[in-house]
């Protein structure tokens, strides 16, 4: 039951492993992409969970919350530690052309995750705490997709240079001080 591009040894492996029977894996999950959907969707459920809790503390302006949002992303992506990093930077490229569903995941929590900055930097235009030149959409899903970039570089360069180049243009974009 190998998918186009996947290795049916990689998930035999995987099985053993963990101990678990080829049968129970697919007495739960149809197929690897129906196994990939959930545990993206898993992962994105906890993702955004976590953002909305970052972009939530109360007592800060929105501008000192995204900051530490973004503050938080170079802290957990780093290239010193692979676990627990993001997975639409691991998986993105890998599983967008080998299956729709999952690409379907990815989008779909991938545009949560932009809906949450848009509304993040409405909120913080509205309070003063932002200035931005662009509409808030488009601010927010660029800032995200130098943030993937940057995650990907740092991966590649092994040091956290892009991360910094990625924030001094996020301060720019959202006239933030720093």
């Amino acid at each position: 039951m190998a998918s186009k591009g996947y290795s049916a040894v990689g998930l035999n492996e995987i099985l053993t492993e963990a101990g678990v029977p080829k049968g129970s894996f697919y007495h739960y999950f149809g197929s690897k992409d129906a196994f990939g959907v959930a545990m993206l969707e898993s992962y994105f459920e906890e993702y955004l969970a976590s953002m909305d809790k970052t972009l939530g503390q109360p007592n800060c302006t929105m501008q000192q919350r995204l900051m530490h949002y973004w503050q938080q992303w170079q802290d957990t992506q780093s290239f010193q530690d692979c676990q627990g990093k993001c997975l639409a930077v691991k998986l993105g490229a890998e599983v967008a052309d080998l299956s729709e569903a999952m690409r379907q995941t990815l989008q779909k929590g991938t545009a949560g995750i932009v809906a949450r900055l848009t509304d993040a930097i409405e909120a913080g235009v509205a309070e003063g705490s932002l200035h931005i030149e662009q509409k808030p959409d488009v601010v927010a899903e660029s800032l995200y997709q130098l943030w993937l970039g940057a995650s990907v570089m740092v991966k590649i360069v092994r040091n956290k240079q892009p991360f910094e180049s990625a924030m001094v243009l996020t301060q720019q974009s959202l006239n933030a001080a720093s």
